[in-house]
């Protein structure tokens, strides 16, 4: 891509991302009710199971768990992007899109983009809510700014992934089931509400080098939601958190971007 064509990419898409973006003001039911479910599980997990989960170090597991309600929320809210694709395409705002003279990866790109203010959004109202349950950042505001950013990228990347799925299956229906199929237990299968030593064999390696994991971990770092002289994992993932976290997301967008785009060319060509 020509720098041209990408500027053009780039101010086209930050017009769909406002768009996206008002869309927010005009149906807000469709982020109160996102916003609930992590709240609730918030609720859930902290006073119906809390007491039965036991966190090495004598951390608190409300510390412990909302930075793995943080990863889990905004996975899930990265399935806006296939959800609002998926719509799009349904409803023919994509066929309108095409007679307009604006790039071809334009939707694309403020598609995912629109999305990250929705994930702004939840982040938001969760660290409120954490802090009305007991969840405290312990470290600097720098280390909390960054796990915040971290937890943002991520989803980022998971947003092409929707991206890809929103574009190749044939209804919105579709979009929410293939998410829930592979977003689920990848949260679930991690160390976002129980931890890793919960696990065994096998297991307990997928959940090391889950980066849904790692993001949390990493985070639980940053916000400081860790005990002094708990041992880590020994996997090199669960060591360096950050590092491993950022690699896939890279290697996410990598792989999803160029896909996403080509699959949004053939789509639209029919």
């Amino acid at each position: 891509m020509s720098t041209q064509s990408l500027a053009s990419a780039l101010s086209d898409g930050w017009v769909v991302a406002q768009r996206n973006v008002i869309k927010i003001k005009r149906v807000p039911d469709i982020l109160v009710f996102v916003l609930i479910s992590p709240i609730m599980f918030v609720l859930l997990f902290a006073y119906v199971f809390g007491g039965a989960i036991d966190v090495p170090g004598n951390v608190d597991y409300k510390e412990f768990l909302v930075p793995g309600i943080f990863a889990q929320t905004v996975v899930f809210g990265a399935t806006f992007t296939g959800y609002g694709l998926a719509d799009d395409m349904q409803k023919g705002i994509i066929d309108r899109f095409r007679s307009l003279p604006m790039s071809r990866s334009a939707v694309l790109v403020g598609r995912t983009t629109s999305d990250v203010v929705y994930n702004v959004i939840s982040l938001v109202i969760m660290a409120l809510t954490g802090l009305l349950v007991g969840w405290r950042i312990r470290e600097g505001i720098a280390d909390a700014l960054l796990g915040f950013v971290l937890l943002l990228v991520f989803a980022y990347a998971i947003s092409w992934i929707m991206a890809y799925v929103g574009l190749i299956v044939p209804s919105v229906e579709v979009v929410n089931n293939a998410s829930f199929v592979v977003i689920m237990p990848l949260t679930f299968v991690s160390n976002a509400f129980v931890p890793t030593e919960s696990f065994s064999g096998p297991l307990q390696t997928f959940v090391e080098w889950n980066p849904v994991s790692t993001v949390t971990q990493a985070c639980r770092e940053l916000f400081g939601n860790t005990a002094a002289g708990v041992p880590v994992p020994d996997s090199w993932a669960m060591q360096n958190p950050v590092v491993y976290s950022l690699l896939w997301a890279a290697a996410i967008v990598a792989v999803f971007a160029p896909l996403s785009v080509r699959q949004y060319r053939l789509s639209t060509s029919k």
